[in-house]
């Protein structure tokens, strides 16, 4: 098994090996560093969804604009859980460059954990609501 470009045939990058594994602390710092990055451009598009909203103003008495505020909120939670998922995955991966003495079962369990903190969100467009 070949990570991270590693050579094929002996020496290793700078990182651990076992048998035929190596690893590269360095390199999953960094893609821990570029996961936590997705950040900003998600941050950004969250302020452009909010200025999206300016000038909207009273939605009673249509339907559209109060279909819009809904939408909008589902959407500021979403993009918001996913700003939060970018930062805990990138500080796992960048965790896992600084310890790699983890167990497989450990680093799994840490990532089972961000399954049930960012579970998808159910759809909400297109449903009728009982009133």
């Amino acid at each position: 098994m070949q990570l991270n470009q590693a050579p094929a045939e002996g020496g290793t990058t700078g990182g651990s090996t076992s048998g035929d594994l190596k690893s590269n602390r360095k390199t999953w710092v960094k893609a821990g560093e570029g996961v936590t990055g997705l950040k900003d451009g998600v941050g950004k598009a969250l302020t452009k969804l909010a200025d999206g909203q300016t000038g909207l103003g009273d939605t009673a008495g249509s339907q559209s604009a109060a279909a819009q505020k809904e939408l909008y909120a589902s959407w500021k939670k979403y993009v918001s859980d996913v700003s939060g998922r970018c930062e805990a995955l990138g500080g796992l991966l960048r965790g896992a460059g600084h310890d790699l003495s983890k167990s497989d079962e450990e680093a799994q369990a840490e990532l089972e954990k961000l399954k049930v903190t960012y579970g998808d969100t159910e759809p909400v467009g297109g449903q009728t609501k009982e009133k």
